[in-house]
């Protein structure tokens, strides 16, 4: 089965099909793997294609190095979208590589399967027998960590190649390219950066403005895009991740370590960097909450309760007067004193807990309701913490018997938990004693008697 040649570009096709790559050497961007002694590039020159994954943002090259794959090789090029598609396209796809091998061309194929990872378990199951058979070459692209979203059976069988956003010298090269075929009118300096900018590192977005752009401006009879023009095309600028994608998750992580690392311009940076993503505010605020409990603790209680005000303050007057008082509250975490202290002994109890066995509750702490109950002993001299000096029954135990004191909860030297430490420090020196250290006399009142 001959491979039929392109088609040539007409001024119909789109711009991103016009100035797609023809041959390794027009791939604009991936130079980390395409460049000279790279690894893709071996990979292409070697002769011998291999199953792989495309791992990277939308806009930076999957597909073409896939086509690109099968033009090196003079293999048959299927493509199928995990979007749209399903087993019976698998299947299609199986029926036609058996052609093209057993066919007079003996003719090898690659079948690409764009947004791998919405293909649920079973449908990447599918391409297994057909993989370890040789049948075809697989070749999977996904935005989404492939460790997370491929099947490890499928992933163990497919080198990952990790694609990154193109930089800004890539997408002026791509402006560069239209004008060269004079698809766009001038661009002014200015409206350029911003263009590019707005593209955020993806090459499709950046030829699908482009086209937007040229159009309008034939339409105005327009031979130069100024800033102030773009502007009013473009609108507001779109949002660039996907709200459940892995950025998405890498900015809130970026934002909870700033915070965790007292940088308040870090963590306004990438709160707002939240925002203009398409963030919900309520979950930001979520996330505040949490980080005022998980890293700031007992090192500032306040922490916490501003947390909670400013998602109130959120829900009472919405975007954009509300966002403010999450920002605030963003800074004061930043700035404030670090304990994680609770949070430690929080898990280091629960892992306690869960391997122990079940102590009983010692006689002395349990409830007794009933006469029976009391006859039983429950509850028996158990000391009432507020008829003791200074409502603290020292030396009294309220652990199960036998079990030491485990030590969760090490206050850090910082914050409130300074004097928190001090007080923990005088409450056990007091326990070790018993409660038998003789109590100092009370300070006299003002007419020298003893006060009650």
């Amino acid at each position: 089965m001959a491979k039929t040649p392109a088609a040539p570009a007409t001024p119909h096709q789109p711009l991103a099909e016009r100035l797609r790559p023809r041959t390794l050497g027009e791939v604009i961007g991936q130079q980390h793997l395409l460049g000279e002694g790279m690894s893709l590039r071996i990979a292409f020159e070697s002769g011998r294609p291999h199953s792989c994954i495309l791992w990277g943002p939308p806009g930076v090259g999957k597909t073409t190095i896939a086509r690109l794959m099968a033009d090196a090789f003079d293999a048959q090029f299927i493509s199928i979208s995990a979007v749209l598609g399903g087993v019976k396209d698998i299947r299609e796809a199986v029926d036609r590589a058996l052609a093209a091998r057993d066919g007079l061309m003996a003719q090898s194929t690659i079948v690409f399967v764009d947004e791998v990872h919405r293909f649920n378990k079973s449908q990447q199951d599918a391409f297994l027998p057909h993989v370890e058979s040789g049948l075809f070459t697989f070749i999977g692209a996904t935005t989404e960590n492939p460790s997370f979203e491929v099947n490890s059976a499928l992933l163990s069988r497919a080198a990952v190649y990790v694609l990154q956003p193109l930089t800004e010298a890539d997408l002026q090269q791509i402006v560069a390219k239209a004008q060269a075929i004079q698809a766009v009118p001038a661009i002014e300096k200015e409206a350029e950066d911003r263009l590019i900018a707005y593209a955020d590192g993806d090459a499709r977005r950046l030829l699908n403005t482009l086209e937007t752009l040229a159009v309008a401006a034939a339409s105005e009879q327009r031979e130069t895009i100024d800033d102030a023009w773009l502007l009013r095309v473009l609108g507001e600028r779109m949002r660039r991740y996907d709200k459940g994608g892995e950025q998405f998750y890498d900015t809130i992580s970026a934002l909870h370590k700033s915070v965790r690392g007292s940088d308040p311009d870090a963590s306004l940076y990438w709160f707002v960097r939240m925002l203009d993503g398409g963030a919900d505010p309520r979950y930001m605020a979520r996330r505040l909450v949490r980080m005022a409990s998980e890293d700031i603790g007992l090192a500032d209680p306040r922490a916490l309760r501003l947390a909670l005000d400013a998602a109130e303050v959120y829900e009472r007057l919405g975007t954009p007067e509300g966002e403010l008082a999450l920002a605030q509250c963003v800074v004061y975490l930043a700035i404030a004193p670090k304990s994680n202290a609770v949070y430690k002994a929080y898990n280091a109890a629960r892992a306690f807990v869960k391997k122990d066995s079940t102590r009983p509750v010692p006689m002395h702490l349990r409830n007794a309701p009933t006469k029976l109950m009391k006859e039983l002993d429950y509850g028996k001299n158990y000391r009432y913490a507020h008829d003791e000096a200074d409502g603290f029954a020292a030396g009294e135990r309220y652990l199960p018997d036998g079990m030491e004191p485990p030590g969760f909860y090490q206050p850090v030297e910082r914050g409130l938990e300074i004097r928190i430490g001090e007080k923990m420090r005088e409450l056990q020196r007091r326990n070790a004693v018993g409660g038998h250290e003789p109590e100092a006399a009370a300070p006299p009142d003002v007419e020298g008697k003893p006060q009650a």
